[in-house]
């Protein structure tokens, strides 16, 4: 049943499919013919593909070809050249860094950094090929390189600036802009050569001194090296020191010039080319300039510290009390320099180095001054008083040591080796120096090359002169007569009257007993050595201003040592001090006794017992001077030792006028916290030194005449005569020819040595007062007196007067009137007499006790007498 069903559908589909068939038949026809069409046209393609293949064939063979050929071997050369031109780059690249070692070799630091910076540029261009990758490497270590280089070149400067090399480095390091590094590096540098200067000169002075390569020296702290300074190589190597400092200084000094000019032609540049795509660049350059500038200014007082404090440690290194006084004044010089070159290096006051040279300076003054006053008491005990024959212009400027007071300089630098050439220079050392030279180039001191002209030949600046000396002293004879006839007018004849003025006196008269024309000053060796000392006292003064005091206090001890001795040796006698007659002013007392206290040791040995505090003031103390046996003071012959009395007296008068020329100089210099100090010593010191001529000249005058023997004569006068006598008494001839004898004898000392106008003045002064008061002593001896016996007494007395103005010029006569109130007082009344006594204090006990007794003693009762000689105990009492 199945298969029936199954035959069933086969034939129904059977028949379906051949309607269809029959259905489509044209249609297939129709394409069945197409796709032969189709198949006709493809076999005509082929032949035509065909033919076109071998026409082609043919065409490539004639043209195409070569052509295409020429074209791909064209570009394959374009290609070629390019990896050439690159390859050969490259190998410029490579061969970069012999160029750049070359240029560093040149020191063209700008053009080696452009060169590298340019090459670092190439290469990153090429950075596609591999060997590049190591070639940068190796130009960024050839820049860092070139950095080190730059660095070592910049610390060049700091000892030896060039402006060609510095100006190179600065273009380098802007190149690099590291403009503030590279003045951070500057810094650090003249830091480090200023450590390494000072280092190396001292080390090679110390292994010089040595005498040995011995290393253990390099190895030493700089402070501790400069204890092994010996005080021979001391001096040199300070100046080399001051010499490399200066150096580094001058350096640092030049590059803030180089950046000012700089700054100010880059400025003028800006302000001329004024592009708005610049501002940047232009602000940036600025603030760079603005860095610069004040690292600059703040490195210079960095720069002098560093400066003060190592030469500060070389000038405490070495113990200088011993060093000779020029060693130490040239020490003091360079020091001096060196603190000017600090003012002016950035207006310093160099307070580091004026305290460590003023605690050198103060141990050394102390031990230099106390060794000073051991010799000067040397030479015044082997003084034997002699004139030192200097010329009449002779003037202490003209010694070597006072030579720096004519200089005209800044007072803050030494003299002794000022070059010349500084005295005309205006600008400052930098200014001067600044080409060429150093400041402390040691100079050949001028004094060597000089001769002192002081001093003058025999006692004579010569011979003619030394000839009418004797001569104009010869026409003055010793003769009373002539000598009384000096004393006439020659116009006249007549005796001089009071019109006549002084200075014609003086000219016509020998009472200055002047043997030479020329009044050359009176001094000693001692006095010119006391003298050489005040100038190098003060060139050390005048150098460093801080011990100021204490030099002027030292100078201040030569001048009273000096004093003291003259007066020690020549003034001192009790028992003409007790004279009362005010020989010794008050203020010259006090100082001598201030001198005494101060200055004077008056104990023989030490005292072990004694506290360390009296032992320390024994050491600034002088034992007091001695009196050389050579020198005679109790010959008559010689008026007991006046010429040396006038040499010593008038040497001191003399030295008390240098100091008084000096005042101005010590008061320019002296704190004025200390000048009261300085005023004191001069108005009650130095202004004394004239005053000591009257208890030194008193002694001669109290032993050139016999005023003992004057007493005897007027002893045996009898003065109760009863007439009126027409001669004088035979005592008044030998006074005067007493005075004959002192006038002859001071001629002959004259002849020795000068004496001036006051001293023969003050000495005629002495000799009239003390005759003076003699005659009233021997009045007041009286026993027994007459009005004609008071009438003698003027008689003799005015007659002593005559005869006395015809041989002196001293007007008016001294005391004169201490005799003629004396003689006169015999006249007076019992009540004129007693307020007479308490008018006149001035005569003694005894001297009114005999006016009393002799004159009113028959005249008035017990009772008056009594109450006038009460009134003379009463007057006599405030002496007490």
């Amino acid at each position: 049943m199945a298969r029936c069903v199954f035959l069933l559908e086969y034939k129904q589909v059977s028949k379906k499919v051949a309607d269809l068939i029959l259905e489509k038949q044209p249609a297939y026809v129709e394409e069945l013919e197409r796709v032969t069409s189709l198949q006709n046209g493809l076999q005509l393609a082929a032949v035509i593909c065909t033919n076109g293949r071998r026409h082609l064939n043919i065409a490539k063979e004639g043209f195409t070809q070569t052509s295409l050929g020429l074209l791909a071997n064209q570009r394959k050369r374009q290609l070629l050249i390019g990896l050439l031109k690159s390859l050969r780059t490259i190998k410029t690249l490579q061969r970069t860094d012999v160029r750049l070692s070359e240029m560093l070799e040149e020191e063209d630091y700008p053009g080696a950094i452009q060169l590298c910076l340019e090459c670092q540029k190439a290469a990153s261009t090429f950075k596609h090929y591999s060997c590049i990758s190591e070639l940068n490497s190796k130009l960024q270590d050839t820049l860092e390189q070139i950095e080190e280089q730059l660095d070592v070149a910049l610390s060049k400067i700091c000892k030896n600036f060039d402006i060609n090399h510095y100006t190179k480095v600065q273009q380098a390091y802007r190149l690099l802009g590291k403009t503030q590094t590279a003045m951070d590096q500057l810094h650090m540098h003249f830091t480090q050569a200023i450590h390494n200067t000072v280092f190396q000169v001292v080390l090679g002075y110390v292994e010089l001194c040595a005498g040995n390569t011995d290393t253990k020296f390099q190895k030493l702290q700089y402070k501790d090296l400069c204890t092994h300074i010996t005080s021979d190589s001391y001096i040199p190597c300070l100046a080399d020191l001051c010499k490399a400092l200066w150096e580094v200084m001058l350096s640092y000094y030049r590059t803030m010039q180089w950046h000012e000019n700089h700054d100010q032609d880059e400025a003028a540049v800006v302000s001329s080319v004024s592009d708005g795509n610049n501002v940047i660049g232009t602000e940036e350059n600025s603030f760079d300039r603005n860095y610069v500038k004040k690292k600059l200014e703040h490195g210079l007082s960095r720069i002098w510290q560093d400066v003060q404090l190592k030469v500060k440690t070389y000038l405490l290194g070495t113990d200088l009390s011993n060093f000779k006084y020029d060693d130490f004044i040239f020490v003091l010089d360079v020091i001096s320099r060196l603190m000017q070159v600090g003012e002016e290096f950035c207006g310093s006051k160099s307070e580091v180095l004026q305290e460590s040279i003023r605690k050198q300076s103060v141990n050394y003054f102390k031990t230099y001054h106390r060794t000073r006053l051991e010799e000067l008491r040397m030479f015044l005990e082997n003084e034997t008083w002699e004139l030192c024959p200097v010329k009449s212009s002779f003037n202490i400027l003209q010694l070597h040591e006072f030579k720096f007071l004519e200089q005209s300089r800044s007072p803050s630098v030494s003299p002794s080796k000022q070059p010349a050439s500084a005295v005309c220079s205006t600008g400052t050392l930098f200014q001067q120096y600044c080409a060429a030279g150093n400041p402390f180039e040691i100079q050949a001191d001028s004094k060597d090359d000089e001769t002192e002209d002081v001093l003058a030949s025999n006692g004579y600046e010569s011979d003619e002169q030394e000839k009418s000396a004797y001569q104009e002293y010869d026409s003055d004879s010793d003769v009373p007569e002539e000598l009384k006839r000096d004393y006439v007018d020659e116009q006249t004849g007549d005796a001089p009257i009071k019109s006549v003025s002084r200075e014609t006196l003086r000219s016509r008269k020998r009472s200055d007993y002047n043997l030479n024309k020329v009044n050359a000053p009176i001094l000693t060796n001692t006095t010119l050595n006391v003298i050489r000392l005040v100038g190098k006292y003060m060139q050390m003064m005048n150098i460093l201003k801080p011990i100021a005091f204490d030099v002027i206090h030292f100078m201040s001890q030569l001048f009273d040592y000096y004093l003291y001795a003259v007066y020690t040796f020549f003034g001192r006698n009790d028992m003409f001090e007790s004279t009362g007659l005010g020989l010794s002013s008050s203020r010259l007392r006090t100082t001598l006794n201030r001198i005494q206290e101060s200055l004077i040791d008056l104990e023989v040995s030490a005292d072990p017992s004694g506290t360390l505090t009296a032992a320390e003031e024994r050491k600034e103390k002088v034992p007091s001077p001695h009196l050389s046996h050579l020198v005679v003071l109790t010959s008559g012959n010689s008026l007991y030792g006046l010429a040396e009395r006038v040499v010593a007296t008038e040497s001191l008068v003399f030295l008390a006028e240098q100091f008084e020329f000096l005042q101005p100089h010590l008061d320019a210099v002296m704190p004025a916290a200390k000048k009261p100090f300085l005023q004191q010593f001069y108005s009650q010191t130095v202004s004394t030194a004239s005053e000591l001529r009257k208890p030194v000249y008193w002694i001669v005058a109290a032993k050139a005449i016999d005023y003992e023997q004057m007493l005897l004569l007027m002893a045996n006068v009898k003065w109760d005569v009863k007439e009126i006598m027409s001669q004088h008494n035979v005592y008044v001839d030998a006074l005067l020819k007493e005075f004959e004898e002192f006038n002859r004898r001071l001629n002959d000392v004259s002849k020795r040595v000068r004496i001036p106008l006051p001293v023969s003045n003050i000495l005629w002064e002495h000799c009239i007062r003390l005759a003076n008061r003699t005659l009233v002593e021997g009045y007041a001896n009286v026993k027994k007196c007459s009005n004609e016996g008071r009438a003698l007494m003027q008689l003799d007395f005015q007659q002593f007067l005559m005869k006395l103005e015809k041989l002196t010029d001293i007007r008016p006569i001294p005391d004169k009137e201490f005799v003629e109130t004396y003689i006169k007082a015999y006249y007076l009344t019992e009540n004129d007499m007693e307020s007479w006594i308490k008018e006149h204090r001035e005569y003694s006990t005894k001297q009114l006790t005999n006016l009393v007794n002799i004159c009113l003693g028959t005249y008035i009762n017990k009772k008056a007498r009594q109450k006038l000689l009460a009134a003379i105990d009463d007057t006599d009492r405030p002496k007490r």
